[in-house]
């Protein structure tokens, strides 16, 4: 059936919001061929803006083009999932603390806003919709660091993580409740006015926390992300 797109934005823009999102939410799984005049059909609209969307997926490296082959949704095997959490780690725990000092109490409540979402989410778990959810509360956190070439590493390690985010939860779901947890935490660091350095420490610890189960559930053996 044809999807019909919604009137915002450029031809091209609302492709690539549409593609994406049926990365993430596994429509298109890894390895999945993605055939540029179907995708048109299906959307309603030319080969053109979706060629466009696409070059720019693959930019983001959610999509790879092999010759002979096209263009496939990539994925992620565990080594690059290590190297590309570890880095997040490292950057976003960095982002989180130089926006420490930024974040006002409207910031605040809106992030915690999201997390009472993200508990409620707890009851009948939907680990996509909880995905989304924790980007938005992260994203809050961390946009407002000063440092733009950090705030770009940031955002290039969750776009590169964007076609397993939406199964890391569903993996590994008792992580999920202490993400929440941990969530809180920093939120109540960030209201005390906290050192960077505390701050940043935990953030980091929360998002090696995530990969460290995930390692631990796929018996990838002793790796750690500290």
């Amino acid at each position: 059936m044809t999807e019909t797109l919604l009137a915002t934005g450029s031809k091209s823009e609302q492709a690539y919001a549409a593609v994406k999102a049926r990365i993430v939410d596994g429509t298109y799984s890894p390895g999945y061929r993605l055939v540029l005049a179907a995708i048109a059909k299906d959307l309603g609209i030319s080969v053109v803006p979706v060629r466009e969307a696409i070059r720019r997926l693959e930019a983001e490296g959610l999509v790879t083009f092999e010759r002979n082959v096209g263009a496939t949704v990539s994925g992620i095997d565990p080594t690059e999932y290590l190297y590309t959490m570890q880095t997040l780690s490292i950057v976003e725990g960095a982002a989180t603390a130089l926006s420490a000092p930024l974040i006002d109490a409207v910031a605040i409540a809106r992030a915690r806003a999201v997390n009472e979402d993200m508990r409620e989410c707890l009851q009948h778990f939907d680990p996509v919709r909880f995905t989304h959810l924790n980007q938005d509360f992260h994203s809050i956190l961390f946009e407002h660091c000063p440092n733009p070439h950090i705030l770009d590493l940031v955002h290039r390690g969750w776009n590169r993580l964007a076609s397993l985010r939406s199964s890391t939860f569903r993996f590994v779901p008792g992580r999920a409740h202490e993400s929440v947890d941990e969530h809180e935490a920093l939120l109540q660091l960030i209201e005390s006015g906290a050192a960077a350095e505390e701050i940043e420490k935990s953030a980091r610890r929360h998002r090696a926390a995530t990969l460290d189960a995930y390692l631990a559930q796929s018996n990838a053996g002793p790796l750690n992300a500290r």
